[in-house]
């Protein structure tokens, strides 16, 4: 063990780098990194177990910087750890093309397991990779090899205990009883306004209590031994998951800052920088200054972590030899392999079936597909019946049966989106979760992130539009297409009929590089001839022709989603027998349509058919780039109305006649 004068060399040292990071970009959070470098550096040198030599180690420990502002803090511990850092790019701090931008970002910078940054999204992300965790070690541990024991350490802030978020995470967290999840609460009682207490004076303890956590308090992040008494602590508790509160100082050290809002979100300054320095005994030149004895302790942990994954490594063999079938679904998912003919299971629907639900043909592709992707789970935000997202034959993940593969997320939209992307990130297992569309608002920033890591996650979205019928305008989505569709690295498809609801799902099951939604009807759907004939190929270009004239070019085209393809293709049934020529355009996804080479666009919308009609029960934000300035978009640009979804559709002029009447219109005749 270090001797105690190391022990606070490294300390500083981590602190200052910090400073100086942000001294140099004249921008930054020094407060927290002042105050958390302690805990830090105990966490990283003695109890983490990772090896920075491969941060791909599947059972390294996450760490989770979920006050992503902190960032300087990571960036300090991963150059020190030997993440491969350089000094170089601490200096380039949040500048363009940088490795250490201002909030970490997954994949940019290596060991960073998450993006954080909009507070709470670590801890719900931490809780995810518990979840993930427990999956791994209930799908391949076996007597004599535990493969999966890893542990998710986060550090959060004030602000994260005041996010809703955190509370919808972190109670269903202690109801699961997710022990592998060790939570530093920096409770500096400070924020950007001032001291918490103008709007929080909560116990904090106390509500964890309250969810069922175990709950350690620490009086001062600097007394290294307390510190790392309540570490053991909660390394040693497997049964509930762990909070520690810890009193820090923000900005320590900082003679005229530290403990006020003025540590938080701005550079020191020359002069503050240099009477800090001064208050811990640092030296003022040169900066960016790491004593070769600093690195000592990480570079002992860094050879721990190496042993420690050769340990691993070495099971994992012994583990091929004894389980050949499971270290083959370990190896397959690492590699992002899906199994061989997962897509069997996949339905077909004729067009002589009953009409049927998008959301239920969805459940029906579901259950067809799952028996041969066992990495695929997911569940609800407690709307399972209406999502039709259970599959049969699969038990619920409850802490009393971990080995469940759906999950009861409870009424947290929020909590559920940041959970998936936790899960995601283990790069073991796609998780999927439902709820209504509308409430999609409700989890928009976990869909940002996901777009934003390009991490496979899927949404499956029902009741996508104002003919969910009785529920009313609160609950009927009108704005939420057009904001999905402006989310970049984030498709959403909304498929026309049962058919194109199948090849969604096997978009979404093979799209491994971005989150994928599904917008699904509550209301059955007849099930079309034209997409029986053409989704498979289709609907993975985004948009493709339905039907076309029998003889003669197209003098007009009709664009349509979901629900209302079927309402184009009768529509150009009518305006066919009155002499018009028509194609009928299905366009289950701009995303995925606008991926596609100019060749194949001009082929569905060739640039000389310039009338065009888009038809889709939602706000025509966006259909502009598609219909021109010659065509036109029948939307809806007003809330709904409680009313039977046939009442719905002839009030808000959605049937076959009310767009022959656009169509002529559009056409002058």
């Amino acid at each position: 063990m270090p001797e105690p004068n190391v022990d606070q060399l490294a300390i500083n040292t981590i602190r200052f780098l910090a400073v100086d990071m942000v001294e140099a970009a004249q921008s930054g959070h020094p407060g927290a990194p002042l105050g958390q470098a302690p805990m830090a550096y105990l966490l990283w040198t003695r109890v983490m177990r990772h090896n920075p030599d491969n941060p791909d180690w599947p059972n390294r420990d996450r760490f989770v910087l979920s006050c992503g502002h902190a960032s300087a803090l990571l960036y300090a511990l991963l150059h020190l750890a030997g993440y491969g850092l350089p000094l170089e790019e601490l200096k380039r701090f949040r500048q363009f093309g940088s490795k250490t931008p201002g909030h970490p970002e997954h994949e940019l910078t290596r060991g960073v397991e998450t993006t954080t940054g909009p507070l709470g999204q670590g801890l719900g992300n931490s809780v995810g990779m518990a979840i993930a965790e427990c999956l791994s070690r209930n799908r391949f541990n076996r007597e004599g090899f535990p493969l999966f024991d890893y542990r998710v350490w986060v550090f959060a802030s004030d602000g994260d205990m005041e996010e809703g978020v955190t509370s919808e995470a972190c109670s269903l967290a202690g109801h699961l009883k997710l022990g592998q999840l060790k939570v530093f609460y920096d409770d500096n009682k400070i924020s950007i306004d001032g001291p918490t207490s103008l709007s929080f004076s909560e116990d904090v303890g106390k509500r964890f209590e309250a969810y069922g956590w175990f709950v350690q308090h620490v009086a001062d992040v600097n007394d290294l031994a307390e510190m790392e008494k309540a570490m053991r602590a909660a390394e040693a508790e497997t049964a509930r998951p762990s909070l520690v509160v810890v009193r820090t100082v923000i900005g320590f050290g900082s003679p005229n800052r530290a403990g006020t809002s003025k540590a938080h979100g701005e550079a020191l300054g020359p002069e503050e920088t240099a009477a800090t320095k001064k208050a811990l005994d640092w030296p003022l030149e040169p900066t960016f200054l790491v004593p070769d004895e600093a690195r000592k302790p990480f570079e002992e942990a860094r050879q721990r972590g190496h042993k420690l994954e050769q340990e691993w490594n070495d099971l994992l063999a012994k583990y091929r030899q004894a389980h050949p079938e499971e270290a083959a679904d370990l190896d397959g998912r690492l590699a992002g392999k899906l199994p061989d003919g997962w897509q069997d299971g996949i339905p077909t629907f004729k067009p002589g079936d009953k009409p049927i639900a998008t959301r239920a043909a969805s459940g029906q592709v579901l259950n067809g597909i799952a028996g041969k992707l066992p990495l695929l789970v997911g569940g609800s935000a407690d709307l399972t019946p209406s999502n039709n997202t259970a599959i049969k034959g699969r038990a619920d993940f409850e802490a009393a049966s971990a080995e469940g593969l759906y999950l009861r997320f409870g009424i947290r939209e929020h909590a559920m989106g940041s959970i998936m992307n936790g899960i995601a990130v283990s790069r073991l297992w796609i998780p999927y979760g439902g709820t209504f569309l509308i409430f999609s608002d409700y989890m928009r920033p976990p869909i940002r992130l996901a777009a934003l890591m390009k991490v496979q996650t899927i949404y499956v979205y029902t009741h996508d539009s104002i003919f969910l019928g009785e529920d009313g305008p609160t609950h009927q989505p009108i704005e939420q297409l057009a904001g999905l569709r402006s989310v970049p690295n984030l498709t959403l498809i909304r498929p026309a009929d049962a058919n194109e609801t199948a090849e969604a799902w096997r978009v979404a099951i093979e799209h491994r590089h971005g989150p994928v939604a599904l917008a699904l009807t509550r209301q059955n759907l007849p099930i079309l001839e034209e997409t029986a004939k053409g989704a498979r190929e289709g609907l993975p270009k985004g948009a493709y022709v339905l039907s076309d004239p029998a003889q003669g070019s197209p003098e007009i085209i009709l664009l349509a989603t979901g629900s209302e393809v079927w309402v184009a293709l009768e529509a150009a049934k009518q305006l066919t027998a009155k002499g018009t020529r028509v194609r009928v355009v299905s366009m289950p996804s701009w995303a995925l349509f606008d991926a596609q080479p100019q060749e194949y666009r001009d082929s569905v919308l060739p640039p000389k058919i310039r009338k065009r009609l888009a038809i889709e029960a939602a706000s025509p934000f966006g259909w502009a780039k598609y219909v021109g300035l010659d065509g036109e978009i029948h939307g809806i640009e007003r809330f709904g109305a409680s009313a039977q979804y046939k009442d719905l559709q002839k009030a808000f002029g959605f049937l076959p006649e009310d767009v022959v009447k656009k169509a002529e219109r559009l056409l002058g005749r």
